[in-house]
């Protein structure tokens, strides 16, 4: 399991072109372990700015690693970067991180404040009006469920069918120093590219007054990019856990 901070890094995948991602940092990591180890593959491929704290990612190793050792000595050649392994555990062959996959969580934060965040900088996104959350909960509603979210999906979305099952959108407002949070829980056995974030995005302009809850279904039902609401900023956005059929963190 592995949390990162996503600031620096231009998303989970391995750029070609050299710029910095998470998959490379953690791969140079484990190269000093082991040379020539294959990719690693992940259960979500996080965009450019997006954080984890449960994040999950296999690799094939040919020493037998005892998996606390291995997740120390990861943890020292990741040094400097904002990424930690904070559990390691052996699989069965047949366990893929991605496809293994029954459920995948996402958490958002949102915060409502005047005066600029400081601690929190790049980890929440800022709007210095109110919301009506109540008005975002009744929005959210309608998304529940089997859907066709082609309006919610990025145009370079890669997956096969726009057509999704999402399990929850729960949203709370809690206290915020000098101010409010919004947080968004989201859970699914998948997600489309950018649906979080362009669920989020849409969900803003309800809570803002721009959008009716009635307008987010009319979106939904419009199956059309452009009924989308804006896209939030990545900066907001954790990727907080993903359940297989068996736990193998469990334990």
């Amino acid at each position: 399991m592995i949390e990162y901070d996503g600031t620096p890094f231009n998303g989970w995948q391995f750029q070609s072109e050299g710029q910095p991602s998470v998959q490379a940092a953690i791969e140079r990591a484990l190269a000093r372990l082991e040379p020539g180890v294959p990719r690693i593959a992940a259960a979500g491929r996080t965009d450019a700015g997006v954080h984890a704290t449960g994040q999950v990612a296999h690799c094939d190793l040919v020493k037998d690693w005892d998996a606390f050792r291995l997740m120390e000595a990861l943890n020292w050649h990741l040094k400097p970067e904002p990424v930690a392994v904070v559990a390691c555990a052996r699989v069965s062959e047949d366990f893929h991180a991605r496809f293994s996959a029954m459920e995948r969580r996402y958490l958002f934060r949102l915060v409502m404040r005047r005066a600029p965040v400081t601690h929190d900088r790049g980890r929440v996104w800022q709007v210095g009006h109110g919301l009506d959350v109540a008005a975002m909960r009744e929005g959210a509603g309608h998304l529940v469920g089997l859907h066709d979210f082609t309006t919610f999906r990025s145009v370079h979305c890669q997956s096969k069918s726009p057509v999704k099952t999402l399990d929850e959108i729960r949203i709370e407002e809690v206290a915020y120093p000098n101010g409010r949070e919004v947080v968004f829980r989201l859970r699914a056995r998948s997600f489309l590219h950018n649906q979080v974030r362009s669920i989020v995005g849409t969900l803003e302009r309800v809570g803002a007054g721009g959008w009716t809850p009635g307008d987010v279904k009319a979106a939904l039902e419009a199956k059309d990019r452009r009924a989308c609401g804006p896209v939030c900023p990545p900066q907001g956005l954790y990727l907080t856990g993903v359940r297989y059929p068996d736990d193998p963190f469990r334990g």
